[in-house]
């Protein structure tokens, strides 16, 4: 299988219109990492993400009654681009179906291509299962973001090009994974060519599908009301058959890492390039990081795939303060402080000469008040140092850095409790971030429900979150998870969380 893979490889017609992307060094990552980190440039392409390769590659083979009849594709938006792109060159009419929650600088970016955009359904399978009903009824020819031999032989140069590229032979490969397109490309002509060169596939946390599938033994199906949409250009609920069958055989390791840990490596791409990295664009850094996290680099050699950097703006927001956290160089504590003369300098006494990030104080009692305190760390044993520290001194430590509700929402909000409030319960809500998206969301919960508070936050990312209090005692409390499990969106209960008893109530 592999060799007919690298025959195709060999001869896909992609650099008509890709170029020969740079394999840079990293210097900065490598010192930190005690490795010889190297990036593959796939962001500098004519549409910023290596899609373009797999699309061009597809659709010049396209015969002259094909092409009349137009193409077809669903996206995320880099491989509408790209398939945008080949249609302007090839003279082909695109039509391209993308999701709700697609970055605006995606689906802008397709229409100055010259494509018609249809923006249906909430995931990439979503858009994908409209794009199929449109090709029955027109005939156009669907162009695969991933599930294709010419669109996987395309994705493949990319491995070609980092065989030719280094010198001498990496120790691994690491590539993000969406539909598996990508990674099966490299893997098939790497480890025909070199089966000593690990090829290391990375996922999101909560889009998963080729990790799951190869735990499985077969391809299994993500939940699309479950899935993470944070790496958008890598959130696909099935990995395609025909990668499956590859990575199954010839992908060495597979790494699923969270969205602080993406975030940081967007950071860090930054930091050695002066270039931002989309979330999937920055997965292959993150795996290549929690790879070495017990594994000591050693001054091998590693290339990171840095797979796309079409990213809007406004999410740059969220990314900057969850990079932090990724990078285990902040931490969230709740303090508990006497309330007298001298606490507040006290506490910083005990703090050291460490950097704040955060200081909001609010009054609990007539004995005693609350500190949401966010303060810079270089790892995460200085971290528990910090909370060692200030427990020995007498204080009530509470650690949120990992508390997904204090990092939303209660450090944005800290207030306390209405004095009309009795028997709330707190729920915390996500749902796939639009145009209109809360107005919809408050109309299904606020009609029937007396809120007692509610935190909503638009900071550029793929979920909505919403933090909501409601006025439910006693038996309403089963009707209100009735309701809320009728509704469909996404929901946790924080009445237990400790962000919550110490800062809203």
């Amino acid at each position: 299988m592999l060799e007919a893979y690298v025959k195709k490889i060999l001869s896909s017609e992609v650099y008509d219109i890709a170029i020969e992307t740079p394999l840079e060094a990293a210097p900065f990552l490598s010192a930190r990492l005690s490795a010889d980190v190297s990036f593959k440039r796939e962001d500098m392409q004519p549409i910023h993400s290596f899609k373009i390769r797999g699309a061009y590659n597809r659709m010049v083979k396209l015969g002259e009654r094909e092409r009349k009849r137009g193409v077809l594709a669903a996206s995320a938006g880099n491989h509408a681009q790209g398939v945008a792109l080949a249609a302007s060159r090839l003279g082909i009419q695109a039509t391209i179906v993308m999701g709700l929650n697609t970055p605006t600088i995606k689906v802008e970016a397709v229409q100055r291509l010259g494509a018609e955009v249809i923006l249906r359904g909430d995931t990439y399978d979503d858009a994908e299962q409209y794009a199929h009903s449109i090709g029955d009824r027109s005939g156009a020819t669907i162009v695969p973001p991933y599930d294709d031999p010419a669109v996987i032989a395309g994705q493949g140069t990319v491995g070609v090009e980092i065989l030719n590229q280094f010198e001498g032979d990496p120790d691994a490969i690491f590539v993000p994974v969406g539909g598996g397109g990508l990674v099966a490309g490299i893997a098939a002509y790497v480890k025909y060519l070199k089966p000593q060169v690990k090829v290391i596939g990375v996922e999101a946390s909560g889009s998963d599908c080729l990790n799951q599938a190869l735990i499985a033994g077969r391809r299994v199906r993500l939940r699309t009301d479950g899935m993470d949409l944070f790496a958008d250009g890598a959130s696909v609920a099935q990995v395609g058959k025909r990668p499956f069958q590859i990575a199954r055989r010839h992908v060495d390791q597979m790494i699923v890492v969270t969205t602080d840990e993406i975030c940081a490596a967007i950071k860090d791409v930054f930091d050695d390039t002066r270039t931002i990295a989309e979330p999937a664009g920055a997965l292959a850094v993150a795996g290549l990081k929690r790879y070495l996290k017990d594994k000591p680099g050693s001054n091998r050699k590693y290339v990171a795939v840095i797979s796309g950097s079409n990213v809007n703006f406004d999410r740059l927001r969220h990314i900057s303060e969850r990079a932090e956290f990724g990078e285990s160089r902040e931490a969230l504590l709740g303090v508990s402080i006497p309330e007298k003369p001298g606490s507040f300098r006290r506490l910083c006494q005990a703090l050291g000469k460490r950097a704040i990030t955060e200081f909001n104080y609010r009054l609990n009692d007539q004995q005693t008040a609350q500190v949401f305190l966010g303060i810079q760390v270089s790892e995460l044993e200085e971290r528990k140092n910090v909370v060692n520290v200030l427990t020995k001194r007498g204080y009530v430590v509470d650690d949120m850095t990992d508390n997904e509700m204090a990092k939303l929402h209660v450090r944005h909000m800290v207030g306390g409790a209405a004095s009309t409030a009795s028997g709330e319960v707190l729920y915390r809500f996500e749902f796939p971030e639009r145009p209109g998206a809360l107005r919809t969301f408050l109309t299904e919960v606020g009609v029937d429900w007396n809120i007692s508070l509610f935190h909503y936050r638009n900071h550029g990312a793929a979920w909505g979150r919403v933090l909501v209090g409601f006025r439910a005692v006693n038996q309403d409390k089963r009707a209100l998870r009735k309701y809320l499990d009728r509704i469909g969106y996404r929901y946790w209960e924080e009445s237990a969380n400790s962000a919550y008893r110490m800062f809203l109530v």
